[in-house]
This record gives structure tokens, C-alpha cells and sequence, in this order.
């Protein structure tokens, strides 16, 4: 296969990669609106999907140039080092989905790209220094994403549970019936708002592989993020979202913990505002923790036993070997690849 040819498959793998993360992820901005009953789960989605696409013309690329070249050493980056590690990320994806589990899309993709370039390292300079793949030259984004596995939850939990506190003071006197008449039209607003969170972070994630797969196929000279990358990542994600993953807004919108259309607007706008800071800072966070963080944080605001912290454990813990699982099953799928001549 030619250089632009396997450039091309690997660019539409990517795209693959956006659609199931969308897939994988629409439960994050559909569950709490669809648990609360303000939205069926086909207006949510038609809803969430037009405010992940609406998220291109209103931020930058800061997020994708730390994508493309905040994790591992450039220099050690080919395209087969690409599409293995993409491959891990839609492998673990897909597992977890099938499980039920909101585990992170784009820790996943972290996890796939440095593993498949772990696997590159080890060929080229030997396995003790597999690791130097992940050695940045000009800084690592490496600590800052590690200490957002937990910072994001955290954020979202404690922005979500301040909302709550705030709400029931503004409306004191009022019933609950007419609490959830407001906020049932309320939570339009808070879904709209995490919608454009969600696809500001992660639709420039695919977009920062795409550059990455132009800038080392010497497509284009300098690691920078067209605009047509752009504009195809966030049709990719908006599609996926259409077309929803049910099995995880089970466990987001209704297992976790009980929601109405108050507690609905403050985990969605809590979650909301820790992923749009990570993405004017150029981290790239998780949704997920961010909304589960903040479906915790409501759940708990009259008594802790509100929330079923079993499930919340199993959803930490995967969490947690989401990095290392994707970067394994990329570091076989790059010792395979190899394996058959293709590295």
C-alpha cells in the first residue's frame, strides 16, 4: 500500500474511532435528560449530537496539538504506530460498552497511542527502552492527565453538589412539583451545555491522530490541525452520538443513583464546567468521570446511601485500567502487525 493509501485507511479508521466514541459516550449528555424524563431518547439524542457538532465553531485546537504531540516522542510516531494504537482504543471501547461500563473514550485513545508507540520504541532501540516513547521532548502532558483521572470527577462532584445547595436555597419556598416545572426546561439549557463540552474535548482528540498521521506521512510540513480535520471529527462524533449507547445510560442515567430535573441541571452543568475548563487549558479530559462525578455529587446532597456506591466502585476501577488495558491490546496489535510485515 502507498504512503497516501495507508494515510487514507488510517484517517478513516480515526473517523471510525470519533463515530464510536460518540456511540460510546452519548450516554454521558442523554442519560440525566432522559433518566428525568424531559427528553425521550431520541430527542436527547438529535439534541446532544447538534451541540457536539455546534462545539467546532465556538473552540480552538488546543486540546488535539496535546493529543498529537503531548504523549510520546514524536520522532518514534509512524502511521502504523497510529493505527495501532487507535485500534487498542476502539478494541477496549467496544468491550466496554458490550460490559455496560462509561469508561473513558479518551483515555482509551491515551492508553492505545502510547502503548502502540511503547511497542515501536522497543523495536527500534531495544525493549529497555520501550519507555523512551513516552519521554516528550518540550514537556509531557502525561502527570497533568493522570491527575485528571481523579481532578474531573472531583470537579464535577463538587460543582454539582454546590449547585444542589445553591438550588434548594433559591427555591426554599417552593414545592417540588414546581421546582421540576423549571427545571425541566432548565436542563435543555444544562444538557445543550455539556453536549458542546463533550464535543469540544473529544472531537479534537481524533483530530490531533489525523494531524499526527498527516505530519508523519509528510502530508503536511509542520504538526498543525487543518480545518476539513477539524470539521470531519465533529461530523463523526455528532453521528455516533445519533445513534446512542443504551446499555450505558443505563448504568449513568438510573443505577447510580436516582435523578430529577433539578438534580439533572446541576450534574450536567457541574460535569460541563470541569470539561470546558480542561479544554481552555488544552487537557484532554473525560467526560465521563466529569458527568459520573457529578451524578454522585447530586445523588449524595440529602444522604450518602442515595448513591449505590458498588457500582460507583466497579465504574472507578475501570476507570482506573483503562490506560493500561488499551495500551496493551495496542502493543499486541503493533507486535502483530510486525509480526505479519507491516511494521
Amino acid at each position: 500500500m502507498s504512503v497516501f493509501g495507508l494515510a487514507v485507511f488510517i484517517i478513516a479508521i480515526a473517523l471510525l474511532f470519533d463515530y464510536i466514541n460518540g456511540f460510546h459516550d452519548a450516554a454521558n449528555s442523554i442519560a440525566t435528560i432522559v433518566a428525568t424524563r424531559v427528553l425521550t431518547p431520541f430527542q436527547a439524542v438529535l439534541w446532544a449530537a447538534f451541540f457536539n457538532f455546534a462545539a467546532a465553531f465556538f473552540f480552538g485546537t488546543a486540546v488535539a496539538k496535546t493529543v498529537g504531540k503531548g504523549f510520546v516522542d514524536l520522532s518514534l510516531v509512524t502511521p502504523q504506530v497510529i493505527l495501532c494504537g487507535i485500534a487498542g482504543a476502539i478494541i477496549w471501547d467496544l468491550i466496554t460498552w458490550w460490559l455496560g461500563l462509561p469508561t473513558s473514550s479518551s483515555h482509551a485513545l491515551i492508553g492505545g497511542y502510547a502503548g502502540a508507540a511503547i511497542a515501536r520504541a522497543g523495536m527500534v532501540r531495544g525493549f529497555l527502552h520501550s519507555f523512551d516513547a513516552l519521554r516528550v521532548p518540550g514537556g509531557s502532558q502525561w502527570p497533568l492527565t493522570i491527575a485528571f483521572i481523579f481532578l474531573a470527577p472531583l470537579i464535577g462532584l463538587i460543582s454539582a453538589y454546590v449547585l444542589m445547595i445553591a438550588v434548594y436555597w433559591i427555591f426554599q419556598k417552593s414545592s417540588p412539583s414546581k421546582m421540576d416545572g423549571y427545571f425541566r426546561k432548565l436542563q435543555l439549557v444544562s444538557a445543550a451545555a455539556f453536549s458542546l463540552a463533550h464535543g469540544s474535548n473529544d472531537a479534537q482528540k481524533t483530530a490531533g491522530l489525523i494531524a499526527g498521521v498527516l505530519f508523519t506521512s509528510r502530508m503536511i510540513p509542520a504538526f498543525e490541525i487543518p480545518g476539513w480535520v477539524l470539521m470531519a471529527s465533529y461530523t463523526a462524533i455528532a453521528l455516533g452520538t445519533l445513534s446512542g449507547g443504551w446499555r450505558i445510560v443505563r448504568t449513568m442515567g438510573t443505577r447510580l443513583t436516582r435523578l430529577k430535573p433539578r438534580s439533572g441541571f446541576c450534574a450536567e452543568t457541574g460535569a460541563a464546567g470541569a470539561v470546558l475548563l480542561a479544554t481552555h487549558f488544552g487537557l484532554p479530559v473525560s467526560t465521563t468521570h466529569a458527568i459520573a462525578g457529578a451524578i454522585v455529587g447530586v445523588g449524595s446532597i440529602n444522604r450518602l446511601k442515595a448513591v449505590r456506591w458498588g457500582i460507583a466502585t466497579n465504574i472507578v476501577g475501570a476507570w482506573v485500567i483503562t490506560i493500561p488495558m488499551a495500551a496493551i491490546i495496542a502493543w499486541l496489535a503493533f507486535r502483530i502487525l510486525r509480526f505479519a510485515g507491516g511494521a
